[in-house]
């Protein structure tokens, strides 16, 4: 199989080499928690001293394992990144995870120094050269201690208090970032395109002019809502978070919630059609009064009335002009 990749196989590597990813491998994870650490210092300073703390701890080893290779192998550290060994653990892109909240970071951070320790130990057991062997066991528990060492920095910066209070402004962000959009998307999609679709089905009859009606006052209705909602407010002085994120959630859910009702146009039979869209327009509405319940505290039973009434007499009026 090695013909068939131009990376290196692990086994393949000298002692050397094998030092030398160590050492690039902490200066790129020290380099990924102080990006996380810049990403959270201002809504999450106490996490965001953690990281600080773990790239301090990455820092150290780094700083140990250049002096075990100065030791063994002179000043020239070979260059070998993870990229350039076939099977080594990857690291995913910090714009990726950094987008994805606190808790996905914390995770995805307790998830590298897992990866590390697990790689190490694996190749460490593989190996059949005893200084080989022992250098990987002693970089699997350089690994474990770096988690060790992260439950340490948590106990120091990050008591109950503090974690519960980023927890809370997480959840926040979250809401006003995501879900108060998407959930103004939903709302506009289901109950606006209702009249539209319903009155071009009970006054032709044509399940796919419906369809097609239905599914240009959606996608019309999504680019709408989510060109509206990005360029209504930047999110600096709101705290509402990025205007692209919720122009995305509210462009997509608005869509969804026309497409919802609309979808059914594609069966030939109209009454089969209507029937489904029906049933798909009670549901689409009484989940959004759940939604509302859920995650904006508002009463049930009073997002349930002025959803599903405002609903129903959007739906009847549809009805009502496209019948006469």
């Amino acid at each position: 199989m090695r013909y068939f990749t131009q990376r290196r196989h692990f086994k393949d590597l000298s002692e050397q080499e094998v030092l030398a990813l160590a050492i690039s491998s902490e200066e790129d994870d020290a380099r990924i928690y102080r990006s996380y650490a810049e990403r959270l210092r201002a809504d999450f300073p106490d996490s965001a001293k953690v990281f600080d703390g773990m790239a301090v701890e990455e820092d150290g080893h780094r700083a140990s394992l250049i002096a075990l290779h100065r030791k063994r192998f002179g000043d020239v550290i070979p260059l070998i990144r993870r990229e350039h060994v076939a099977g080594y653990y990857a690291r995913r892109p910090v714009w990726l995870i950094e987008n994805l909240g606190l808790d996905r970071i914390r995770d995805e951070a307790a998830a590298m120094e897992a990866d590390a320790e697990q790689f190490y130990l694996t190749a460490a057991k593989r190996s059949t050269d005893a200084e080989t062997r022992k250098l990987l066991g002693d970089l699997a528990a350089a690994e474990a201690g770096h988690q060790h060492a992260a439950d340490r920095l948590v106990e120091q910066h990050l008591n109950d208090d503090a974690r519960a209070e980023e927890d809370r402004g997480a959840h926040r962000k979250f809401i006003l970032t995501w879900v108060q959009p998407g959930l103004a998307g939903l709302m506009d999609g289901s109950v606006s395109t209702l009249a539209p679709i319903f009155a071009v089905a009970f006054a032709t009859h044509d399940t796919w002019t419906t369809f097609l009606v239905g599914l240009a006052a959606s996608v019309g209705a999504g680019i709408s809502m989510g060109f509206t909602e990005a360029a209504s407010d930047d999110g600096e002085l709101s705290g509402r978070g990025s205007p692209i994120k919720r122009g995305v959630a509210s462009g997509v859910m608005t869509t969804l919630g026309g497409l919802g009702h609309a979808l059914p146009y594609l069966i030939p039979s109209f009454w089969t059609a209507t029937t489904i869209a029906i049933i798909i327009v009670f549901v689409e509405l009484w989940a959004i009064a759940w939604i509302q319940n859920r995650y904006m505290q508002t009463p049930f039973f009073r997002a349930a009335f002025q959803v599903v009434l405002g609903g129903a007499l959007v739906f009847a009026a549809g009805v009502l002009i496209g019948s006469g």
